[in-house]
């Protein structure tokens, strides 16, 4: 673990999620192991040669606090990505152990979250196809820049990391020091702003696209809207951010999932509070899931009355269960079919059409969709979502299981189009639908669906 210079020691209240919560400070600080910092001197030669992480440095709390730039770089020379540097031993990379000797409590909930975990994304399906369709280029540049990189030290590189690896502020890197993630992802270096830090923007880094479009989702949001058109309203520069108190025109991301109310304290931990996973190709719900969700409401308690939040996971539930039970499970049966009879033509995964359409179905279509019922965007839970998951699933995953010649997955689907009422539609006619609507046909077969089994 680096060791910082005592002035560190003393800094208070600097949480850039704010909560009036200070910094966790050390009882018995020990004596730092290494050179002398060089007084001042990073300073006059930062300001000279980049100047603009000096002004940025120069503008934030840590300079406030006299944190300077060896506070938090200072390495011990046993390290394994530390160097000589002007005559001391530094490290580029600055990681969430060194971060945890000020802010320990926050160090503590963030290694704890689904952040931290992000970068074990280098041994599922996602880098996978990046790997095979791009190489290592397309990897660092498309996946490690979000989810986080295994760090790797190059002794002969100027400053001990390998180019490869480095530069990376992915939220789940893998640090040297055994650390995972990199708190600079949220709060960016070298100002580190509470007012940035509280907005949407930050998260949209990542937060965006056909498989996890939550930025543009809540910018279409009524959350999004209101915050949008009321951003003078935001009391975004307060050192305490307390949702209904300091603030009250609109959410953020980070209102929501990390800053704090007026019962609960802020957290790092962005998991705390979401109930279903929306990321699966069948959504469950999370472990203490009720809790989590009573965290959540707490939230919207702030803004809403009961009858509407409990109203909003009702038809979440409703939703998700419907995507789960009408396309989720039934194009993973088939799949898993079609696996277990050998009958996709190549063996490499995504050598086949039909894996390229089950998994957009689930990762892209299926979670637009999720996520827009989920935060109120109806675009995307509709057109961007189910509408687009049921015209693939319809006409192109099911075309797509009948040319495999697999019989017991052609049967599967027959059956499902033949006898389930959620998808024999297919076989009436359209005056049937209409007085099946017209008469509340359908919405009665769909009624349980907001009614999930939600047994833990």
């Amino acid at each position: 673990m680096r060791l910082k210079p005592l002035t560190v020691l003393f800094l208070t209240g600097f949480l850039l999620f704010a909560s009036g919560a200070g910094a966790t400070v050390p009882k018995e600080p020990k004596k730092p192991e290494r050179p002398a910092e060089p007084e001042g001197k990073c300073m006059t030669c930062h300001k000279e040669k980049t100047s603009g992480l000096y002004y940025q440095w120069r503008e934030s709390e840590h300079a406030l606090h006299n944190v300077t730039c060896f506070g938090c770089h200072g390495a011990r020379k046993d390290e394994p990505d530390a160097f000589v540097h002007e005559g001391a031993y530094i490290a580029t990379m600055v990681t969430p152990k060194d971060c945890g000797q000020c802010h320990k409590k926050e160090s503590e909930q963030f290694q704890a979250s689904h952040h931290a975990k992000a970068g074990q994304i280098l041994d599922s399906n996602d880098a996978y196809l990046a790997h095979v369709i791009g190489g290592n280029p397309v990897a660092i540049a498309g996946c490690a820049s979000c989810h986080g990189a295994k760090m790797e030290i190059d002794p002969g590189s100027a400053n001990k990391l390998k180019p490869g690896s480095w530069p990376n502020s992915g939220i789940g890197r893998i640090n040297p020091d055994g650390s995972l993630g990199s708190c600079n992802a949220c709060h960016v270096r070298h100002k580190f702003s509470r007012r940035q830090a509280r907005q949407p923007e930050t998260c949209g880094k990542c937060h965006l696209g056909p498989d996890h479009p939550q930025k543009e989702v809540y910018e279409e949001s009524k959350h999004g809207i209101t915050y949008y058109t009321n951003m003078e309203e935001m009391n975004l520069d307060a050192e305490r951010w307390v949702v209904g108190e300091d603030y009250s025109v609109a959410p953020t991301c980070a209102t929501c999932h990390l800053s704090a109310t007026k019962n609960m304290p802020v957290t790092h931990d962005a998991g705390e509070r979401i109930s279903w996973n929306l990321r699966a190709p069948v959504s469950h719900l999370q472990d203490d899931w009720r809790r989590k969700r009573q965290r959540m409401q707490r939230v919207c308690r702030n803004c809403h009355g009961s009858v509407f939040y409990e109203g909003h996971y009702r038809q979440l539930d409703g939703f998700v269960n419907l995507y789960n039970e009408k396309f989720a499970k039934p194009a993973t049966r088939v799949m898993e079919i079609l696996r277990e009879n050998g009958s996709l033509e190549n063996e490499a995964n995504f050598s086949n059409e039909i894996e390229w359409i089950y998994w957009e179905l689930w990762h892209h279509e299926g979670r637009r969709a999720r996520h827009g019922a989920a935060m109120m965007g109806p675009d995307y839970a509709w057109w961007h979502g189910v509408y687009e998951l049921g015209k693939h699933f319809y006409f192109k995953f099911i075309p797509a299981v009948r040319e495999t010649g697999d019989e017991e997955a052609i049967g599967f689907l027959d059956d499902l189009l033949a006898n389930d009422p959620m998808h024999n539609w297919m076989n009436r006619n359209t005056d049937e639908l209409k007085r099946g609507i017209k008469s509340g046909e359908l919405q009665e077969l769909y009624e349980h669906m907001f009614t999930p089994n939600l047994n833990e």
